[in-house]
This record gives C-alpha cells, structure tokens and sequence, in this order.
C-alpha cells in the first residue's frame, strides 16, 4: 500500500519555515505498513494543488495534504477541493459549536463569523474531528484514491494523524507488516563499512533492504523487512544482524535508532557509576549539549567550562601562559593538560577537551584550519588524538565533538 504527502504553503517553498510536518507522517504511515512513495511541498495556488491531485489520482491509495486549512482568504484548500470533487461547500453545525466554544475558551470573547465559516466543509468530505483547534480534517475518496487534508500547524496535525487518520486506514485497507532495525556504527566512514559487510549485504534475502544512512562520525545501518508474516519478518531480522554483529561488533553501539552515542555513552557512564566534564574551545559547548540532551544527564555529566578564547584557557582552568606559548593553543599538550584541568575542577572519573581551529580564519594558532586536538583523561593517564576535519566550520564542529564522545566510550570499554 502506497501514500502520498503534500504540503501547502509558500512559507515552507520560500524557506521561511522548515517542513516537520511530512517526517512525522510518514513515520506514523509506516508503522502501520504503509509505504510513502511521493512527498511534495507546492504552493497556495488553485491550479498547483488541482494539478496534483490529479497526477497523484489512482497512482496511491491515500494522499494526505497539510495546509491551506485556516479562516483567512489565502487558504484555499477547502474550495479547491470543492472543484476537484465537484463538490459544494456545506455548514456542519457539529464543526461549527466546537470552533466557539473552543474560540471562546480560549480567546474569552465571541467567535467571529471568519471563526464559524471554519465550519464549512465540501459535503462529500467525511469530517475529521479537531478536538485541538479550530479547523476540521476532511476525507474524500475518489476511485482508487482517499484525498486527506490536515491543518499544517503541527500539534493539530499530529492530533488528527493519531486520532482520525491513522485508525481510519487501518480500518479500511489490509496493510503488509513494515519492519526497520536500526545498527548504529560509530568511528569509520560509509564505504570502509560497506567493503566490510559486502558479502554479508549480498546475501540478504530479498524481502530485507539496507540503507546506508551516514552522517559525520557515523553511520547508520536500516534494515527493512517487507511480508505479511509480523514473525518470519522478525525472526528473519533477528538472525542477520547476529550475522552482522560478528562482522563489525568493535564499530557498533547501539541496535536502536535512538541509541546516539550520546545515549549509550550516557547508558555506560551510568551503569558504571562513572563520571564525566569537559573543557572545550573550539566546539564552543556542543559537547555539552550532546550531554545534556539525554534526560538524567546529571547522573554522570558534572559539566564543561568552554573556554573559547586563549585567555579564558589562562583564567578559568589555569593553564601557564608559558606551555601555551611553547606549545600552541591549538596542540596535544594544551588538549591534555585542559582534559587534566576540567577532570579536577569537576572531580570527575573522566574528562574530555577540545582545541582546534575550526575556521574560517587561524584565530590565535598557527595550526591549519580544520586541524582539532581532543584529550582524554582517564583516572590513570591522559593522551590525546590530533585530526584534520577540513572544512567548512559546523563540519569540523560536529564531528570534533561527535569523537569526543566516541572516544571516551572506546576508553570506557577498555576497562
């Protein structure tokens, strides 16, 4: 079973907003085994959106539209709709005492007559209840296509997603199972892993597809199951990624594509009782970040000083101006001895540090741009790695504190 997604607005074609919308979708679509085959973003005009519902007619079962849906003149989904089904525009009462009561609850004054006219809806559409804002969905079947069309501000359409329209689906059409597992692989790049498992690939069965989804620092290994039997397809998944972590099990760490290094480091660190800081410069806190955005980081992460400037290297974690003149702001010794600095001011198990020169100048080093130092200190050593991230600058900066985090995890599964 195929769908479709669309989304209607010039705010997302001329880059003013980003299009979050279709992600969630097309995720609920595919727990429920439906495939996403097309998603399109067009813009609020009469024959753009007629033009599409007619090359996606009969091509997939279900089209979901987002947008166009508001009390304004520029939300034309509704009477576009109107003409594609030659259809009319009908009052539902029902629609139209919610829009009020919900008008008046929430804006403490009456609903206007643009707030009622909310409730106006094509008489061939069956009505998607919204119990969170003020503009129903509509369904509409013609031939071998259902037509759907969602408010696009995002709560009200992950509302009627879960609610109306993903019950419906499975009401009306026998869907395959859609089964994905996720490996999660850290530390070497797309091909390296692809020569690797390459036999292993080759070999899959042909109900099972694998995506190579990389981005810096790691790679992401989906694998897809398509059948109508839930436990062969299980089983089936079950015993290739046995197969696969006996191939590449010092590069995985995580079987979950929720499972950042962020989490498992957070997991380990945790299970360990272990304790981490941090002291950065040229990642500016991201290495902080990615802490701290997994829930109940405080457990493990006692903090960073991000000491951005050379001064602040001097000031906050007293580092001697004199090892910094010999040695460089940007070198092994500086990344040791701040990894060494950030593990006593927080008294931690261990610690990481970065310094480089992400670019696009040299700044106070004469390192080349690109070139990153990250330290690690442990309870019984500290060493450090150099790398060179290139260019551009958010490169480097993502993938300079992406190995960061790497590299205290390999550290930790030392011991």
């Amino acid at each position: 079973m195929k769908a479709a997604i669309v989304t209607i607005g010039d705010e997302i074609l001329i880059g003013q907003i980003t299009d979050t919308n279709s992600a969630y979708m097309a995720k609920a679509l595919d727990r429920i085994g439906v495939s996403v085959s097309e998603m399109m973003s067009i813009s609020d005009d009469r024959r753009h959106i007629l033009d599409t519902m007619a090359f996606l007619q009969n091509r997939v079962e279900v089209v979901i539209f987002t947008g166009g849906l508001g009390p304004t003149k520029d939300d034309i989904t509704k009477t576009t709709f109107c003409e594609y089904f030659d259809d009319h525009l009908v009052r539902n009462e029902d629609v139209e005492a919610h829009v009020v009561k919900l008008i008046e609850k929430a804006m403490s004054r009456p609903a206007s007559q643009m707030n009622k006219d909310q409730a106006l809806l094509p008489s061939k559409a069956t009505v998607l209840h919204n119990e969170v804002g003020t503009a129903p969905g509509m369904w509409i079947k013609k031939a071998d296509t259902v037509f759907i069309s969602l408010p696009g501000v995002p709560y009200e359409m992950k509302y009627l997603i879960d609610n109306e329209v993903i019950p419906r689906i499975v009401e009306a059409y026998e869907r395959p199972y859609i089964i994905h597992r996720t490996i999660m692989t850290y530390g070497q790049g797309e091909s390296l892993v692809a020569e690797r498992i390459a036999d292993w690939e080759d070999n899959l069965p042909p109900f099972i597809k694998l995506a190579y989804l990389p981005s810096p620092g790691k790679v992401r290994l989906r694998l897809s199951a398509h059948g109508a039997d839930e436990a062969s397809l299980l089983l089936a998944l079950e015993h290739e990624i046995t197969k696969l972590q006996a191939i590449i099990s010092d590069i995985i760490v995580g079987l979950n594509e929720d499972e950042s290094m962020e989490v498992v480091l957070g997991k380990m660190l945790r299970d360990k009782g272990l304790t981490v800081a941090a002291a950065e410069s040229c990642t500016g806190g991201r290495v902080a970040s990615l802490f701290t955005g997994v829930a109940g980081a405080s457990a493990y992460f006692k903090g960073s000083a991000v000491t951005y400037a050379t001064q602040s290297k001097v000031n906050i974690l007293g580092i001697e101006q004199q090892l910094i003149d010999i040695y460089s702001p940007v070198s092994a010794k500086v990344a040791e001895v701040m990894a060494l600095r950030a593990k006593k001011i927080f008294d931690t198990d261990y610690a990481v540090s970065t310094t480089g020169n992400a670019g696009p100048s040299k700044g106070d080093a004469a390192a080349d741009v690109g070139t990153v130092f990250i330290g690690i200190a442990t309870p019984s050593k500290v060493y450090s790695f150099k790398y060179d991230f290139g260019q551009p600058r958010e490169k480097v900066i993502e993938r300079a504190s992406e190995k960061a985090l790497e590299l205290i995890y390999q550290e930790i599964l030392k011991n």
